[in-house]
């Protein structure tokens, strides 16, 4: 009883500087970037919202922070930030990462995703995130701007896109997080030997459309990397078309779908990759073979050519596991980029 005694200020101190590390709370902040590289004849809004996560204390000092920029999955948009806030509060509180940035731009679509490609005709996404939206950020909150402080992640459509971007930019990003990606190759579902083409054969409209997960993928990826503005409804060609009950393949769009997809762009961007200061992706065992197959490829291909990076299998689905304070966003990616991104001007 009387070590009790004697230990109960101490326990009674921890409980009072844990309660006031856990009270510190950082800031989200909404507002809307405008941007020509977005303007189309389709109907795709160039006016985008853009929700930044700024550190506890971010206003009480004239610190610069790294930025993170995170890419949203398919059919999400920028207020997953939302769901996340607390994730990073607890980061930090607990120093699994310094203090830093995070900003998520909103490119859900008419069609639920951008891919984060430039299309040429629905919106130049890639150009974007790459250019518009790191402007946007160095110049309205204090970053550090160079690229040793960005870096870049995401969820699944959105890991696939950090993986591209960072391919084609290591001159603006320097390190990448990928989050169980998917469309890294044309595997499962995504291919020939699945039912989704036959599927969209069938489907005529856009509310036909909706009824669909797999075609409205298929929709998005047309959209992204083989828009055709003569080809309606749907304003785009796609590499594998049922005719007379017969497949056919076109192999022109079959390229330009290799051209955007991650599994089949690192020998073009070999050089590029090299520069990159680190690569990591993860994906969950249960998270379904189009993820783990197209995960393994990557990281083989990868391997083959001589890539350092990291690769991960967890257990796990495509979703659980990730948005969780025992999760891989605040005890894999975070962590990644506080040991990768540099903190100081």
């Amino acid at each position: 009883m009387t070590k009790l005694k004697q230990l109960l200020p101490f326990v009674f101190v921890f409980i009072f500087i844990t309660s006031a590390v856990s009270q510190e709370k950082g800031e989200v902040v909404t507002n809307t970037l405008y941007s020509k590289n977005l303007e189309n004849k389709f109907g795709e809004d160039p006016n985008r919202a853009v929700s930044v996560y700024l550190p506890p204390g971010y206003n009480d000092t004239d610190q610069r922070y790294p930025v993170i920029y995170f890419l949203h999955g398919f059919m999400n948009d920028n207020t997953l930030i939302n769901h996340m806030a607390d994730l990073f509060d607890f980061a930090i509180a607990t120093h699994k990462i310094r203090p830093f940035i995070l900003v998520v731009s909103d490119q859900k679509t008419t069609y639920d995703g951008s891919f984060y490609s430039n299309s040429g005709v629905f919106g130049n996404w890639e150009d974007f995130t790459a250019y518009d939206l790191v402007e946007y950020m160095d110049k309205n909150f204090r970053t550090i701007a160079k690229k040793e402080s960005r870096g870049i992640t995401g969820h699944s459509m959105g890991g696939a896109g950090a993986l591209k971007i960072a391919m084609h930019h290591p001159e603006i990003f320097s390190s990448v997080y990928a989050l169980s990606p998917g469309a890294l190759a044309i595997v499962r579902e995504y291919g020939p030997n699945s039912d989704t083409y036959k599927e969209f054969a069938s489907v005529k409209t856009q509310e036909e459309l909706n009824k669909t997960y797999f075609g409205k993928v298929i929709v998005a990826f047309g959209k992204s990397w083989s828009p055709n503005p003569d080809n309606p409804p749907f304003y785009c060609d796609v590499p594998f078309e049922y005719k007379n009950e017969e497949m056919e393949v076109n192999t022109d769009v079959l390229e330009k779908w290799y051209k955007n997809m991650p599994v089949y762009m690192i020998e073009d961007n070999l050089e590029n990759l090299k520069k990159l200061k680190a690569i990591k992706f993860d994906w969950g065992r249960n998270a379904g073979d189009r993820f783990t197959i197209q995960c393994k490829m990557f990281s083989q291909r990868l391997e083959n050519v001589g890539i350092t990076h990291f690769a991960e299998e967890y257990i796990g689905t495509h979703v659980n596991n990730i948005y969780t304070k025992d999760g891989r966003i605040p005890n894999q990616m975070l962590p990644f980029f506080d040991f990768y991104l540099e903190f100081n001007e």
